[in-house]
């Protein structure tokens, strides 16, 4: 059963003022799918079919690359192509295609490697290509109901409280072990770990082929491994080279590889000269918390619930919950991580309109005042004795949220509401 994506409205709104539309994200999100219902749904409303046609298919690749001129004589626009980037020949001869006439929406394409893709794009379709970026299924998408950014605003709790059915820790997850991927969450759950391997096998490790030489596979096995047991952690790369018996440099490579595949999401630290002391170091976190639990060895979700990762995988969760918010509105998610060198750490940090707003992740369902204990590090972006000098650099601190498993939205102190994870 096909399930409404949020990004659906957006697609065809970038599809009405741009020539072209490249949609990336992870294997298996659901990219072509979407894009055929949208295809299926455009030929009803005007009459007109779009070709299709995937580079997966090895011969095709191979006539793409080698003749790119002739291939779009074959696929005329409109039409979509999937996985772009395994040929990268084609951007030039489709931008001249799509220069030549005025219509826009004649491209849609699909890929799941920036790492070449992103370049090839800048390059070649220049101003004529709006880029969207779809990953897994979000709870809201699952719900059937409207996705919207995330907003640390008393309205948009009670809006969403109203609007998303609730559920508690356990069936958290579970959705979690069920992973966002469509067609790995449609299947029993004892057949999973075997999806997910066939997923590592068939897909991420042979993408990782394409994008570097992995000289030893059984070390990169491990090193995903590594990560997806530390997801939600500050990146240290000297500890992921000792776990998968490698260097740091190739430790940094692998995990850029990790990136580039929408595996990992990388979450700055934030910086600001107001603010003394902070740490630099990033955090890591599984986009699709079930891959992780799979990779770190935890094959269900009461085992999750209560194993040692518990926390993380809870964290990771609701940092993607946040984050696919804003993608799924095609909009690039204002995130940060906080942390000062004392370890006064805040989960999440949302910067918008000059207003910071701290985000604490708890897995209680009863968030206390002490909960948001760190909220006031962020005290001095407001403070009033701000040389003249530094003054763009203030921010207003905003009304935090700790976001939880608790049944309601409701003040837990006088900086922050519990915020439900389910709500968002």
């Amino acid at each position: 059963m096909y399930i409404k994506r949020a990004l659906e409205p957006v697609v065809a709104r970038y599809s009405e003022h741009f020539k072209i539309v490249v949609l990336t994200g992870p294997r298996q999100a659901g990219k072509t799918t979407m894009l055929r219902h949208l295809a299926k749904e455009e030929k009803e409303h005007t009459g007109v079919e779009r070709a299709f046609v995937s580079l997966d298919n090895t011969a095709v690749c191979m006539a793409a690359r080698t003749d790119p001129a002739l291939f779009l004589q074959r696929y005329r626009p409109p039409v979509r192509i999937d996985e772009i980037q395994k040929a990268p020949e084609l951007l030039p001869y489709i931008k001249l295609a799509a220069d030549s006439e005025e219509r826009n929406g004649q491209f849609w394409l699909t890929g799941s490697q920036p790492l070449h893709l992103m370049k090839e794009v800048s390059e070649s379709l220049a101003g004529r290509a709006g880029i969207v970026e779809m990953l897994g299924l979000s709870n809201a998408e699952l719900a059937g109901v409207e996705s919207e950014p995330f907003e640390a605003t008393t309205d948009y709790y009670v809006r969403r409280i109203r609007q998303m059915p609730a559920f508690g820790v356990h069936e958290a997850f579970e959705r979690m072990t069920a992973g966002s991927l469509p067609g790995i969450r449609a299947i029993p759950p004892e057949m999973r770990p075997a999806a997910y391997e066939s997923y590592v096998e068939t897909y991420i490790m042979r993408d990782i082929r394409g994008l570097a030489q992995v000289a030893d596979e059984l070390k990169f096995r491990r090193f995903m491994a590594a990560c997806a047991a530390l997801t939600s952690k500050p990146v240290v790369y000297a500890e992921l080279a000792r776990l998968a018996d490698i260097d740091e440099k190739t430790a940094k490579s692998w995990l850029s590889l990790l990136v580039s595949s929408y595996l990992v999401k990388i979450l700055e630290p934030y910086s600001n000269n107001l603010l003394k002391r902070l740490s630099k170091q990033p955090v890591m976190h599984f986009v699709d918390v079930g891959l992780a639990a799979y990779l770190s060895g935890w094959d269900g979700a009461g085992t999750l619930e209560l194993g040692a990762m518990s926390g993380m995988a809870f964290e990771s969760y609701a940092f993607s919950e946040v984050y696919k918010s804003f993608s799924n509105a095609g909009r690039r998610p204002p995130l940060w991580f906080f942390r000062t060198n004392d370890r006064k750490e805040i989960d999440l940090l949302l910067e918008r309109n000059g207003t910071v707003y701290p985000l604490e992740v708890k897995k209680s369902a009863t968030p206390v005042a002490g909960d948001a204990k760190n909220f006031g590090a962020l005290d001095g972006l407001a403070d009033e004795g701000v040389p003249r000098e530094l003054a763009a650099l203030k921010r207003e601190v905003g009304m935090g949220a700790i976001i939880c498993m608790a049944d309601d939205a409701y003040p837990v102190s006088s900086r922050a509401w519990a915020m439900p994870l389910w709500a968002i």
